[in-house]
């Protein structure tokens, strides 16, 4: 595998684990997120690292979002595949959670990922074809108590998304959306709350989750196989089929439950 391979969220959990499993298949990595120092802790973790090149930035500071992607390119010339993993998750109820925390809920997870998405599109299509891969989750197909505007930047990516994969699947642009439920990683920790801090704090949920390493085996095999969308967890997962076919049922299961 010799293909450039550029993952956001790259410092800890899903993202980094997908470092590792596209350095061990040969691939060439620009590694993003917003700590330096975590990006190149990974970097350190990968011998002969002389083809991971660290890009840090805070996908919320959108305006600057355009100028790191012209330095991603310019780096190994062309982006083959962008894994959007990036991203935070929120602990706050709607009606007690600021206007400036649900703005940044959203431009990280949905601007932050359209944004770096489109300025390699014209790349990739000029080079013959490309994929892009967005890290979504069980709530963007459906919502839970403290997470409305989390969800909502998950629900925006699978709309944006699936509109953007219609109108480049003519010019050989594979878009695959990625749902995964609980993995344990330190999302729930790193989730903003009501006022836009730190929940600090790690849901039971998240921590006997699938091990992000799994995860990202079954991620790699799911863009391996061009799939469009792919669900990765336990039985968690069941909760899409269940809102489908029985959404009164799912709706009073999900009052009822103890979510945190």
């Amino acid at each position: 595998m010799s293909k450039i391979v550029w993952i956001t969220g790259a410092s800890s959990g899903i993202g980094e684990a997908l470092v590792y499993e596209y350095f061990k298949a040969g691939g060439k990595l620009i590694i993003s997120g917003r700590n330096r120092d975590e990006l190149f802790r990974v970097k350190g973790n990968c011998q002969n690292s002389f083809n991971i090149h660290v890009l840090p930035f805070d996908l919320s500071e959108t305006d600057t979002l355009q100028y790191k992607a012209i330095d991603a390119i310019k780096i190994f010339g062309k982006i083959d595949l962008l894994i959007n993993c990036g991203g935070i998750s929120q602990r706050g109820l709607a009606l007690e959670t600021d206007l400036k925390t649900e703005q940044k809920i959203m431009d990280t997870n949905f601007w932050g990922t359209v944004v770096l998405s489109k300025a390699v599109l014209p790349l990739m299509i000029k080079n013959g074809g490309g994929h892009i891969v967005l890290i979504s989750s069980l709530v963007g197909k459906f919502g839970t108590k403290l997470r409305s505007a989390y969800s909502a930047s998950k629900h925006a990516l699978h709309g944006y998304f699936d509109s953007l994969r219609s109108e480049t699947y003519d010019k050989n642009i594979d878009i695959s959306i990625v749902c995964p439920g609980f993995i344990k990683t330190k999302v729930s920790v790193n989730a903003l709350t009501a006022n836009g801090n730190s929940q600090g704090v790690m849901d039971d949920a998240q921590a006997n989750g699938m091990s992000a390493e799994e995860c990202a085996k079954q991620i790699v095999a799911a863009v391996k196989a061009k799939k469009e969308e792919v669900y990765i967890g336990g039985k968690e997962t069941k909760a899409i089929f269940l809102k489908r076919f029985f959404p009164a049922y799912f709706s009073k299961k999900v009052r009822a439950a103890n979510v945190t």
